[in-house]
């Protein structure tokens, strides 16, 4: 019972006193995952939504959630955060879309829980304004990327066993998707992963890519952000949500660490 924080002694909740703690810049980084039907999938993509613009309001749903995080969780601290942010990707392959969110802080406590409740309740808005097009949408694969700052230092997410795409219940949002066409250019706040697969997901691919940044000691966070690219996506790829990294992806994260893109994997991408 000693080692969490928010119990006492006795074993009663308690709020915790950092007020003897040293202001430090303090980072987080969540990720999770909406699965859905085809057709929402698209009425997102496509931004033909009767709300509006679902991830437009997704993400300012996220930003101020994250504002709002002591008031939703009884223990957290109020926090003056200097950032959050979110993105999301497009799988077309699992008909979902991945959030990302970042938030900022320089203070006494950590901004792990504002980074996942903005991810959380972006999710919940996109779910809220298309689910009546699929009400059995899934919210996935929530978990913490990474933090910084602190006593406790830096984290990283583990790499997690490959999930399997979708469950076993017959639905239409865990059907086989059919072929798919390409669509007209994504609004601009998505970065769309390009089709093409000069890296493929298999385990001699993820090794070598496993195995260079061992090498370079490279965070996938801080890699990611330098390299210009979403964190989640890189994780995603390592974790198999994704199958491919596009050409474009690779190019940027072999600038970011002043290689070719052979060096990333071992071989020349075709």
């Amino acid at each position: 019972m000693s080692d969490l924080t928010h119990f006492d002694e006795s074993g009663k909740a308690r709020m915790v006193d950092v007020s003897e703690k040293a202001e430090t810049r303090r980072t987080a980084v969540a990720t999770g995952r909406l699965v859905m039907s085809e057709a929402a999938f698209e009425i997102v993509r496509q931004g033909t939504a009767e709300k509006g613009d679902v991830l437009g309001v997704a993400r300012l749903a996220g930003i101020m959630a994250a504002k709002r995080t002591s008031d939703l969780i009884p223990l957290c601290h109020p926090l003056p955060l200097a950032k959050v942010s979110l993105s999301f990707e497009f799988d077309d392959t699992a008909h979902a879309i991945d959030a990302s969110a970042e938030a900022k802080v320089t203070g006494q406590t950590g901004v792990e829980m504002e980074a996942l409740t903005a991810v959380t309740v972006a999710l919940l808005t996109i779910y809220d304004m298309v689910k009546a097009a699929d009400k059995g949408m899934r919210i996935e694969g929530v978990f913490l990327v990474s933090k910084d700052g602190g006593r406790s230092g830096p984290y990283e997410a583990p790499e997690l066993p490959r999930p399997a795409t979708g469950t076993p219940k017959e639905t239409e949002a865990s059907a086989p998707p059919p072929e798919r066409r390409a669509r007209g250019p994504a609004p601009r706040e998505i970065r769309m992963a390009p089709a093409g697969p000069p890296l493929q997901g298999t385990e001699q691919d993820l090794s070598r890519l496993r195995d260079f940044m061992a090498s370079r000691g490279l965070r996938a966070t801080d890699w990611a952000r330098e390299a210009g690219v979403s964190s989640g996506f890189l994780f995603g790829f390592l974790q198999g949500r994704y199958r491919t990294i596009p050409t474009d992806y690779l190019e940027k994260l072999a600038s970011a660490a002043g290689v070719r893109i052979e060096d990333l994997v071992g071989r020349r991408s075709p």
